[in-house]
This record gives structure tokens, C-alpha cells and sequence, in this order.
């Protein structure tokens, strides 16, 4: 009886988590300039939400050599052509999903996006006026950059050139760009219109999914600020931008769709989750409704270290008449069983129940990137998951973390990507992300008393690699001056220690918690 007890509660909460958010993208970045951060690395955090069943892989991809006339093969039938090489790149892949994989390359190039749409045209209307070219380009926008891309600023322009060409084949997307010394946000709508905006080195950008780029940008700046020709006279013929009001140019205010009847944005001038990560960085809440449209960056005393990253999109939201938690992390909100980690009746939540995967990118330019540039990331719901470190450098991720069944080149193929084989989502109880999933959904069952036993795990876990930190790349750096083949060895043994440590941790905790729940 209680094995089907449990078996009862454990199912329904699958189907809940899969039924509620089947067709939600509600992705999340945060982005620190190199003044802003306590050790003057670039960050860039990203939560990665889709909603249905799925499986995120995490695997390196070695440098490619392809042969003469090999060209690029685009979902919809476009083709550009293949350099002689690629470099290497770790790839998260979210397999099924157009906008969902995330890319980190041997150059320390990390490259993630955020849904945006805009109120532009149809795909078949953006097609007719010669706005979508051979098919246009969305899928594989970011492997390229990963591929080729040895600065972020080259990956801005490698983007922008294939934009300018195809044209974007989807409503709209903020693409995040960033290596060691800067930061950039690539404001995208339907066709060929684009925005693109260096984050300043003493600000920290907050991502939701809405473009957020307005007035404020200065586009005569074309150090730090580029843009699609036409971009202006292009909004002021669709009736979107007036140059008579006196108002400068706002990519925010021409492209986003309008708000909704009824809405948060629509009754408070602001997106509930740009408000509440806002209100977080800055320690108290921001008056609503806001007076003025919020800022697409903040200038703030004080600054920000991986944790602090993590902690923003670990958390929940505000619920309304209830004193907030301004305290960043796992705590904040009230999370319900029926939309998993996502506050009931809550604003603004970040952290909830369709997570692939968080990854806080330290980008540090004093340092070889091979050890510099390092991804910690979490499988599954960052609050009942650790960060675990990949540098730049490694060379090989333990075949528990993607499904190594399948050779790299096969699944990198559109037909794959697109059309798993049959058993592809099948639960696997060795597979990293099925376990880390698991885990996340038996915490859902009692949030507020499991998740504080998985932190109880975690956070020392996740503080002990902190320790090690400089330890670990002393040895390699120390290692890198003799040798580099037996550094890239070491951080990829360091690495996978890691990472197998905390899938034993992950195990543990899920049969401890199946135990609590049948008990019960």
C-alpha cells in the first residue's frame, strides 16, 4: 500500500510538472562587467526553462577539421559555408528544442539567448517582402558563434553578418555574448532588424523575457552599440517609433510585443521578473506601478561573485501580502506543487519547475583561458542542485552527463536534434540529468522541508570547491608553463571528480527522500 502510496505521489507530481509548463519558455540571464564582479571577471549566469519532457545533455566537442566546400546545414533549408576548422566547445544540447542548447567554447566564448518576442510580422509575410532569406537562420545562430568565435565581440559580428543574410526565422531573442573582458546583449526581432549593446564594465544586466533595451542606449556610440541598417527609419515606417515626440529611439518600446489586458506589465509598467531581480540587486522593493521604464542595466555599491549570481536565479519571486526575503537564494517565494518551484501567487519568479540547466560563466582575462574561463553549472533546478566547475580547458565530461550511446557527430546533426530516436527520453537512473530531475521533482513534494536537507548537502559541497579554487588552478597554471597536454589532463580529471561526486550525492539524496516520502 504505501509503495503504491508513493509511486502515486511521485507520478502525479511528473505529470504535473509536464502538463503545467508543456509549452513554456521563460529563460532568465544575469550579466556582470568586470567592475561590477568581486574579481573583476566577466559573469554571465543563464537559467535555461523548457517546458515537456526532456533530457539535457552536457559533452565536449573536440576542434573539427572539414573538408573543402563543406557547408553549414540550417533548419530550414539555408546553407552557409563550413571554415576549414571549428574550434572545440562544450554543448549543452537540448534536444528537441530550437532555442534551448548553450555553448562555451576553448577561447572562453559563452554564448546562451532568451526568448523575446516582438510584434513583427509573420514568417510567411517576413519571407514574401524578402525580410527571411533562404529559409532564414535560428537553430545553429550560437553553434557558429561557439564554433568560430574567438572574442565575444567577434561573436557579435559573426551573429550579425548571418542575421543581415538570412534574416532571424523566429518572433524574436536577446542573445548573450561574453568572453573575459566584455559582455554583450544581442537584441533580435523577426526578419532583419537587430540591436546590439556592450554591457558597461560597472553595471549588471538582469534578463527576462522581454527585449530590454531602450532609450538609455546611445546609438552615435559605435564602440560599444551596433545596429542593422535601417533600423530606425525601418520602426518609424511601421508606426512604431515617432522622432517627432522628442523621445530617443527605444529598440524596447518599437519591437516588444504590447502587453497583455490584465497583465503585470500591463497594469505595472514593468516585467514582474526584470522588477523582482531589480529589486533584489538593489535591497528593497521598486515602487509600483514604476514611474519611468526600468533600466536595461544597474549601477549598484556594491559587487557580485559566482554565488551571488546563482543566488539571484535560485530565486522565487514575492508573493503579495507577505513580507519579502530580500535576502538572494533558494528561500524566496512560496512554492507550490502546482506549477513546481514557481511561487503561488507569486511575482517574479526566476527558479521554478522547467530547468534544464543554470550555468554561471567566470570569465577572467589574467589567465590563460584553459583555466581562466571556467562554467559552473548546475543539472536540473539550481536550488536543489550544486554548482559544479568546467574549465575551458577540459578536454572530456563523464559520460553520465550526456547520452553517450550516440556519437557526438549524430547527434549534432539537425535530423537528430529535431527527431530523436525512438527511447531517446526514456528515464535512465545512471543518466545525470534524469537523476538531478528526480531529485528536483521528490523535493516539489514538501518544497519548503526537502529543499532545505538538499542544501544542507550542497551548499558545503559547493563551498569546499570554492576553497579549492586557487589551489587547483595554481597546480594547473604551475603545470601549464611545462607542460599543457598534462594541465588540460589534470583539470579534466579535477572536473570529472567533481562532477561524479555530486551525481553520488544527487543518488543518495533521492533514495533518502523516496524513503521519507513512502514512510509517509
Amino acid at each position: 500500500m504505501k509503495i503504491k502510496k508513493f509511486l502515486t505521489v511521485f507520478t502525479i507530481s511528473m505529470l504535473i510538472k509536464i502538463v503545467a509548463v508543456s509549452s513554456v519558455y521563460a529563460c532568465f540571464a544575469v550579466i556582470i562587467g568586470r567592475d561590477a564582479s568581486t574579481d573583476g571577471s566577466v559573469l554571465f549566469g543563464h537559467l535555461e526553462q523548457n517546458g515537456g519532457i526532456r533530457n539535457f545533455s552536457y559533452r565536449h566537442v573536440p576542434r573539427m577539421h572539414h573538408e573543402p566546400g563543406s557547408v553549414v546545414q540550417l533548419r530550414r533549408g539555408g546553407t552557409m559555408p563550413q571554415p576549414e576548422m571549428t574550434y572545440a566547445y562544450f554543448w549543452g544540447g537540448n534536444t528537441g528544442v530550437e532555442f534551448g542548447d548553450g555553448y562555451f567554447n576553448e577561447w572562453g566564448v559563452a554564448v546562451a539567448s532568451d526568448a523575446c518576442g516582438t510584434r513583427e510580422d509573420s514568417y510567411d509575410e517576413l519571407v514574401a517582402r524578402g525580410d527571411i532569406t533562404d529559409g532564414g537562420i535560428g537553430y545553429k545562430l550560437r553553434r557558429i558563434i561557439a564554433q568560430r568565435a574567438t572574442t565575444a565581440r567577434e561573436g557579435v559580428e559573426i551573429a550579425t553578418e548571418a542575421l543581415d543574410h538570412f534574416g532571424y526565422a523566429h518572433s524574436g531573442r536577446t542573445y548573450i555574448i561574453a568572453d573575459a573582458d566584455e559582455a554583450w546583449i544581442l537584441a533580435v526581432a523577426a526578419g532583419k532588424r537587430w540591436l546590439a549593446q556592450r554591457v558597461p564594465d560597472d553595471a549588471i544586466v538582469l534578463l527576462p523575457n522581454v527585449h530590454i533595451l531602450g532609450s538609455e542606449v546611445d546609438l552615435n556610440d559605435t564602440e560599444n552599440v551596433k545596429m542593422s541598417d535601417g533600423l530606425v527609419e525601418y520602426a518609424i515606417s511601421r508606426g512604431w517609433y515617432d522622432p517627432s515626440s522628442g523621445e530617443p529611439f527605444s529598440f524596447r518600446e518599437a519591437f516588444n510585443r504590447p502587453a497583455r489586458s490584465g497583465s503585470f506589465m500591463a497594469e505595472q509598467g514593468a516585467d514582474p521578473r526584470q522588477w523582482f531581480s531589480q529589486s533584489l540587486v538593489l535591497g528593497e522593493l521598486i515602487d509600483l506601478p514604476v514611474e519611468e521604464p526600468l533600466p536595461y542595466a544597474l549601477k549598484v555599491d556594491r559587487k557580485f561573485s559566482v554565488t551571488d549570481v546563482a543566488n539571484i536565479i535560485r530565486s522565487h519571486g514575492h508573493v503579495e501580502g507577505q513580507e519579502p526575503d530580500m535576502d538572494m537564494g533558494h528561500k524566496i517565494g512560496m512554492p507550490d506543487r502546482g506549477t513546481p518551484h514557481g511561487g503561488a501567487g507569486g511575482t517574479g519568479n526566476i527558479c521554478s519547475g522547467r530547468i534544464q540547466e543554470l550555468v554561471v560563466y567566470q570569465l577572467r582575462n589574467w589567465m590563460p583561458a584553459e583555466i581562466g574561463s571556467v562554467a559552473w553549472r548546475t543539472s536540473s533546478a539550481p536550488c536543489g542542485s550544486a554548482l559544479v566547475p568546467v574549465y575551458a580547458g577540459v578536454t572530456e565530461i563523464p559520460k553520465a552527463y550526456y547520452k553517450h550511446q550516440y556519437d557526438v557527430e549524430e547527434m549534432l546533426d539537425i535530423e537528430f536534434h529535431f527527431d530523436p530516436p525512438r527511447g531517446f527520453f526514456d528515464h535512465d537512473p545512471e543518466n545525470a540529468f534524469d537523476v538531478f530531475t528526480a531529485l528536483e521533482n521528490l523535493i516539489d513534494l514538501n518544497y519548503s522541508r526537502n529543499v532545505e536537507m538538499a542544501r544542507e548537502v550542497w551548499e558545503p559541497f559547493e563551498e569546499e570547491q570554492f576553497r579549492l579554487q586557487p589551489a587547483i588552478e595554481k597546480v594547473a597554471l604551475e603545470l601549464m608553463e611545462e607542460d599543457e597536454e598534462l594541465a588540460l589532463s589534470f583539470l579534466t580529471d579535477y572536473t570529472a571528480n567533481r562532477k561524479i561526486k555530486a551525481l553520488e550525492l544527487a543518488k543518495e539524496m533521492v533514495n533518502r527522500l523516496k524513503t521519507i516520502h513512502w514512510d509517509n
